[in-house]
């Protein structure tokens, strides 16, 4: 199977670079449709699903491989080696940053830089490290993803998305949801929030703009400082704006924010 069937890759635009998107948690591409197009006259765009996620093969799920985000890593990396032309922007929404990270730390030489949105090495709080949930509250969330994923995915949908001034964005998350198998849903939630990748991001040597809203429910303002002191070479964005999809909710902004980042790190 090809890997652009695999992960139904999108390629536009031009550029001497190319510029990958990589949705987060119970999304698709399709996120991404008021951010990317604001590149595609300075880069080569590359949007892809992660296998599980829209219109990838679910086919070429498979649970072992997908038990830990190394797996999503080594789909990135296949994917990169494919279709990239010039140096690598990586651009990773939530759960996708880390995913960006681990692929990075493993193949340093794909990758020219790293704009994490919304990212979170743990979620779960760990002595001085604050991720934002105790232990038993993942484990709750979990247990009710587990019993009623479609209930689960209703409730949670606007607290992530936020943008109470744009309802609609809420609805579009919740229908991304429920479009998801609930089988693969279920077993990528376990994967993304009870993920521990803080060993590896000393390890990532690429220049990184970390991206994170004031207020957002899933990664807070701790987990953004956190990362700009454990990271070398970090920037830290914040962006006025409730939720954790600023590309959605706030897309001028945010790429406002790597537009600063790329030109000051001449990409």
């Amino acid at each position: 199977m090809s890997i652009r069937k695999r992960n139904h890759v999108t390629i536009s635009g031009s550029g001497p670079s190319t510029m990958v998107f990589a949705h987060g948690f119970g999304c698709d591409q399709n996120t991404w449709r008021l951010l990317a197009p604001a590149y595609e006259g300075r880069y080569r765009t590359v949007l892809f699903d992660h296998v599980g996620s829209g219109a990838s093969d679910l086919s070429a799920y498979d649970k072992t491989k997908y038990d830990s985000l190394e797996g999503y890593a080594t789909d990135v990396i296949e994917l990169v080696e494919d279709i990239a032309t010039g140096p690598v922007v990586f651009v990773g929404h939530s759960v996708s940053a880390m995913i960006g990270l681990l692929a990075n730390v493993r193949r340093p030489e794909l990758f020219a830089a790293q704009v994490m949105i919304g990212p979170s090495p743990c979620y779960i709080d760990d002595g001085d490290y604050v991720g934002g949930f105790v232990r038993k509250d993942i484990e709750s969330l979990l247990e009710t993803l587990e019993g009623n994923y479609l209930g689960w995915a209703s409730n949670m949908a606007p607290a992530i998305m936020g943008a109470p001034e744009k309802p609609e964005l809420a609805i579009e998350l919740t229908n991304s949801f429920c479009r998801t198998d609930p089988a693969i849903a279920k077993q990528f939630a376990r994967v993304t929030f009870l993920s521990d990748v803080r060993a590896e991001v000393p390890k990532l040597q690429a220049p990184t703009l970390v991206l994170q809203c004031t207020d957002d429910i899933i990664a807070p303002l701790a987990v953004g400082e956190y990362l700009r002191r454990a990271l070398p070479r970090a920037n830290l964005a914040l962006i006025e704006n409730v939720g954790h999809c600023p590309h959605l909710s706030s897309p001028s902004a945010s790429a406002d924010a790597m537009d600063t980042f790329l030109r000051e790190e001449r990409l």
